[in-house]
């Protein structure tokens, strides 16, 4: 049961303050298979996930490729939800196979070291300013001390429009207490990078089911839940991202199988992302 729900949080709203469609995925995912980006430039849109240690970015896009692959799949490496460093090491990009060998969807994902407290901690706010750019090339290996510099192996001095970001993801875990203040002021001035350079941003709030008692008996309570919408309320208030630009999902994590409403509310997620990146791509 939820450590951070109390017994009021337990109860739900009469109606869900969000419509959504359960159950029948079918459009959804169809319109994922078929997408392609408007700028014939773009081979790819780019998602750069962030945030804490432990926030559930690795697991996020292992659940993405479940849902598109309608099977459990072992995309990207994740560590215990207990692990209270980071995972994720180095820069690493993430495509998802066509039924077609050879042959990916339009869109990928990076996966980034985790947001810690404190100085010289996890992944630091200046590399991936420099990610958002496309100055960081694949199999970077972050270094909490000290950030990219001009004259590394590693720098791209020359991004591509491929190599930049097109959307920034924040993944913020719905179970956790209140960010630090530390994590909280590197994560604004990465949103603040991103802001200037005109890139979509969204937020995720992972491990709904374990937020909430309600959520975790019927997952369809997410959106009548009135503890996940002060959660979500909270992280609005805290990044500046509006409300509509944030979104609840349950990672795969103890399935064996797919579950249609786990995929509905990743599908919804995914789905408003390539739509964001492929219009600020449109504009490039």
């Amino acid at each position: 049961m939820s450590r951070h729900c109390n017994e009021l949080s337990f109860t739900v709203l009469e109606s869900p303050w969000r419509k959504i469609t359960w159950g029948d995925n079918g459009e959804a995912l169809q319109y994922i298979k078929e997408f392609q980006p408007l700028n014939e430039e773009v081979k790819h849109i780019r998602v750069l996930l962030y945030g804490s240690v432990g926030a559930g970015k690795s697991s996020f896009i292992t659940s993405i490729n479940n849902v598109i692959q309608k099977r459990m799949t072992h995309q990207a490496l994740a560590s215990v939800k207990t692990a209270d460093q980071s995972f994720t090491k180095k820069y690493e990009t993430f495509t998802i196979q066509k039924e077609v060998r050879g042959t990916f969807y339009p869109f990928v994902f990076n996966d980034v070291m985790g947001l810690e407290e404190g100085v010289a901690r996890g992944v630091r706010a200046d590399d991936l300013k420099l990610a958002l750019m496309g100055h960081v090339k694949e199999g970077y290996s972050f270094n909490p001390s000290s950030c990219l510099s001009a004259d590394d192996l590693y720098y791209n001095s020359t991004p591509t429009i491929n190599d930049r970001v097109h959307v920034l993801v924040c993944i913020d875990d719905a179970n956790s207490p209140q960010m630090k203040p530390s994590v909280l002021q590197k994560m604004k001035e990465i949103r603040e990078a991103a802001s200037n350079l005109g890139i979509p941003q969204l937020a995720i709030l992972t491990h709904i089911d374990e937020a909430c008692g309600e959520t975790e008996r019927n997952i369809r309570n997410v959106y009548k839940s009135k503890h996940l919408k002060k959660k979500m309320g909270d992280l609005s208030s805290n990044l500046g991202i509006p409300m509509n630009c944030i979104l609840p999902v349950k990672n795969y994590s103890k399935e064996i199988g797919v579950n249609r409403d786990v995929d509905t509310l990743i599908l919804s997620a995914l789905r408003l992302m390539i739509d964001f990146g492929d219009d600020y791509t449109a504009k490039l």
